[in-house]
């Protein structure tokens, strides 16, 4: 028996009392790959991003092991709620135009002492201060760099377009802004290299496309290095006592722990390794979330018809952003029909040794995406569930 085979006994003896479709995380693979972001972050702290994870219980689960310190959350009224409910270093890693959020908070001093805002533009503070709504609490600010690969003098570009602030000059401009305005005070710098941590450079029968992302990626990494660590310098003169610099994501968090300048490390996808991390040579883990849904279909000779599945991920549209058939294995989609909002058939040797109601598991091609769908994520150790636990939209919130 495959270890794949043997992962789907074990999932099926744990579920067989549950019908699907459902969710599950097995926490012996997101424990041992947290272990894993751990060891690759060699000694700095991991600031777990929220949006990977979706999930209050396993952040706390998460958050209680050494190596990790901090929130990475992904909207204001996120943050928020999660401040609320105890965590004491929220990061919200994109700027927010939530007036009723920015008033609370404004007026708040333990969500104001909990909750560090991304600003990378003057008019942003200004929007801030309007929406204070009478609230003077100091509001914190993490300033956000611009780490894209810019060649060819700017015009080409490598990276996702996120901050307009590039140079040390350009962000150390801003922490004077900041600086000049009451009720504001520069705390940290984010810079998130989405075109190293979040790039696959493996990817399975292209290997011209994958050396040329691996020589990309080495050349990013030498520029980004020496740029975040002179943009850190020119913001610690205008900021001495910075609090932290963020930097890395899962697929880099090796390569970014290894520079002075950065602090901590972003990471959350590497907890649960969906099927877009398959595809690196700076790690391997092990699939911890997964989704099955139920056969209710055989139409023929090697096919089957699952309920749903059609759970695209976000980003550039593509055959990468859908789900994947891994339980049983050797399944795939009909190329005709591909995963359907209602129902899914699956074509291959396997279909013909499922039987009505079985389970058909699947990995999503994103990570906390996933918990869009599903209200609950059932926790499995070894073959039974030992806890099933709301995720944010099993809680009433969908924060985006």
């Amino acid at each position: 028996m495959t270890a794949r085979a043997a992962d789907r006994a074990r999932y099926d003896r744990a579920t067989a009392h549950l019908d699907a479709p459902l969710a599950i995380v097995d926490l012996d693979a997101f424990d041992a790959n947290a272990d894993d972001l751990v060891r690759r972050a060699a000694g700095k702290p991991i600031r777990v991003a929220s949006k990977s994870v979706r999930c209050r219980a396993l952040l706390e689960r998460v958050l209680g092991k050494e190596g990790f310190a901090g929130i990475m959350s992904f909207t204001l009224a996120e943050s928020l709620w999660l401040a609320r409910s105890g965590f004491e270093d929220v990061l919200l890693a994109y700027p927010s135009a939530d007036r009723a959020g920015y008033a609370e908070l404004a007026a708040d001093p333990k969500l104001a002492a909990a909750v560090t805002v991304m600003v990378d533009d003057p008019a942003q503070l200004a929007f801030i201060d309007a929406a204070r709504a009478g609230g003077r609490e100091v509001v914190r600010v993490c300033l956000e760099l611009d780490t894209s690969l810019k060649l060819l003098g700017g015009r080409v570009r490598v990276g996702a377009r996120r901050s307009p602030l590039h140079s040390p000059a350009q962000v150390a401009d801003m922490a004077r802004a900041v600086a000049r305005r009451p009720g504001f005070e520069v705390v940290g710098i984010m810079a998130y290299e989405g075109h190293i941590a979040g790039v696959g450079d493996a990817v399975a029968g292209r290997p011209l496309r994958s050396r040329a992302v691996r020589l990309m990626q080495a050349t990013a990494r030498r520029e980004l290095a020496e740029r975040r660590a002179e943009v850190v310098r020119a913001v610690r003169a205008v900021v001495p006592d910075l609090e932290f610099v963020n930097g890395g994501g899962t697929g880099s968090v090796q390569h970014t722990a290894a520079e002075d300048a950065v602090t901590e490390i972003g990471a959350g996808s590497g907890l649960y390794v969906p099927r877009l991390f398959d595809n690196y040579t700076s790690f391997s883990g092990r699939p911890a979330a997964l989704f099955a849904q139920p056969v209710v279909r055989r139409p023929g000779v090697g096919v089957v018809t699952v309920l749903g599945g059609g759970y695209p991920a976000s980003g550039a549209p593509g055959r990468d952003r859908l789900p994947v058939p891994y339980l049983p294995e050797g399944l795939k989609y009909d190329p005709q029909e591909g995963p359907g909002e209602v129902q899914t058939p699956l074509i291959g040797p396997p279909a013909d040794d499922l039987l009505l109601g079985d389970k058909v598991w699947f990995r999503h091609a994103k990570a906390g995406e996933l918990c869009e769908r599903f209200d609950t994520l059932h926790l499995i150790e070894g073959d039974a569930v030992t806890a099933t636990v709301p995720t944010y939209r099993g809680e009433g919130h969908t924060f985006l």
